[in-house]
């Protein structure tokens, strides 16, 4: 290797300049390769660039081409800091060591934290810019269940509100060229005693304290009033990059989370890959993007207590403070278990979804609850537009596989209009379900442009109620061998 230079992170071919203006250079050149060749290889080891879909696309899909050819990874300098030489010892409190070894990278311009195979003890990680944390074939990280591992309070989310609270388990806030790989498993050590009973005391009434959170968030309490940590009962979710730029999460098993598992929060070109998640507590959902543009999520495996993918962007007045809608998604060849819905947008949903595009999915388990599910009401009030899937695989859901409901929550208890429109499902087949669809607007606020193309609905218990609804398209749509083809406009009837 020539003086001056540093590889990339991971084992990876690619030969890189510290400098940012060399590592940027040579990522447009990687990313212009990978894509010229289409073949989703790993361009930096373990940092892998996302090459384009499969086939040539036309019409809407060729925006989802667009999206990935913005998505790059992270540049990380691949030079290793083992969190043992930090002080770190198996079956002990490695906080410390932990956060040692990510200073060290940081002041040395970046590189690989490593956590060996074994079993390792800490409480909060922050991550930095141009550092990944990597957790490696064999490794647990075991998070304290001691809520002082999780102070001071650092600025974060609940359920879209922002607040002062407990630290995620793993954050970082304002950084860019991030990452969280490995082989290993991040175990949240979270049960029936250990944060998920604090469900419970968060919904304790009107003086509880979610309770207290939403009512600040509705009054417009400035954030740094928002004080929670210490003595409340709030939880934290697991991993929580905020506002940062350039983030990949990748390979890792996640299990026994206190509330949601990875929750990116106003980020940008984020990949989300080859996760395994399976955490059963009360809203444990998977992955939970909120106010982030261009995302790719492919490849994980979901089996939750929530919803497995749930795409938000701040709920109710404080979405409409914050105005960061999410935006350009792709997720692609996920498998979803367990959960209340497979993929989902909302209910958090106020600064508006759009352009998001799921293909070669499939979900399956007597205990989901639904598989596409889309929620929203009149006190949120968001724009859910431009959704577009393709090629779901559908074995049994215990609900309806396609769900747009405008009653979850608050329901029409509100002063503001939801608006659902341009959604289209092609090449979608479901073996067995209470319903096939259910579909309903308000009337004055009509679902708009939903059209079903090539899809097929067996064993399902009834097509499903259809109310409200403006520009409704089916195209060799069938439920239970016979066509489903109903009118394009459906008002208010039961």
């Amino acid at each position: 290797m020539s003086a001056g230079m540093t590889p990339v992170a991971m084992g990876g071919t690619l030969m890189l300049k510290t400098t940012r203006t060399a590592m940027r250079s040579q990522a447009l050149m990687t990313r212009r390769r990978l894509l010229a060749t289409a073949s989703g290889g790993a361009a930096f080891a373990g940092l892998a660039s996302c090459a384009g879909l499969p086939q040539a696309n036309t019409g809407p899909w060729s925006e989802a081409d667009a999206i990935l050819a913005r998505i790059r990874p992270p540049m990380i300098p691949r030079r290793d800091f083992q969190i043992a030489s930090f002080g770190a010892r198996p079956e002990s409190d490695c906080t410390a060591a932990i956060a040692g070894a990510i200073d060290a990278a940081s002041r040395a311009g970046g590189g690989r934290v490593v956590v060996p195979a074994g079993v390792w003890s800490t409480g909060a990680i922050r991550l930095r810019s141009h550092v990944e944390l990597n957790v490696a074939k064999g490794a647990t990280l075991k998070f304290s269940r001691d809520p002082n591992a999780y102070l001071p309070a650092v600025l974060t989310r609940h359920e879209g509100i922002e607040l002062m609270n407990y630290s995620p388990f793993i954050y970082a806030y304002g950084q860019e060229d991030i990452a969280l790989t490995g082989e290993g498993t991040l175990d949240g050590q979270a049960d029936a005693d250990h944060w998920w009973d604090w469900g419970r005391h968060a919904r304790d009434g009107a003086s509880g304290d979610r309770a207290r959170l939403a009512n600040m968030g509705e009054q417009g309490v400035p954030v740094d009033q928002r004080i929670f940590g210490e003595g409340t009962f709030i939880r934290p979710n697991f991993v929580q990059p905020y506002r940062c730029r350039n983030v990949l999460i990748e390979g890792l098993t996640v299990i026994a989370s206190p509330m949601w598992e990875i929750h990116p929060v106003e980020c940008s070109n984020v990949i989300v890959r080859g996760l395994n998640i399976n955490s059963h507590g009360p809203n444990n959902d998977g992955c939970d993007p909120e106010s982030c543009r261009d995302l790719l999520i492919e490849d994980c495996t979901f089996d939750t207590g929530d919803d497995c993918i749930a795409i938000k962007s701040g709920r109710n007045n404080e979405g409409r403070r914050l105005k960061v809608p999410t935006e350009n998604v792709v997720i692609r060849n996920c498998r979803m278990k367990d959960g209340h819905g497979g993929f989902t947008l909302g209910s958090e949903c106020t600064a508006g979804i759009r352009s998001v595009f799921v293909e070669n999915c499939r979900m399956d388990s007597p205990n989901l609850d639904n598989a596409l599910r889309f929620k929203n009401n009149a006190m949120r009030g968001g724009t859910l537009e431009n959704i577009y899937l393709r090629n779901i695989s559908i074995g049994q859901v215990a609900g309806a596989v396609i769900n747009v409901d405008y009653s979850y929550g608050e329901g029409p208890n509100g002063p503001y209009t939801p608006v659902f429109r341009n959604m289209v499902i092609e090449n979608l087949t479901s073996q067995k379900s209470r319903r096939a669809v259910s579909l309903q607007g308000y009337a004055n606020a009509p679902l708009e442009g939903i059209t079903l193309r090539g899809c097929r609905f067996d064993n399902a218990g009834e097509p499903g109620p259809l109310r409200n609804l403006k520009g409704l398209t089916t195209e060799r749509v069938t439920v239970n061998g016979q066509a489903f083809s109903p009118p394009a406009n459906i008002g208010d009837a039961p």
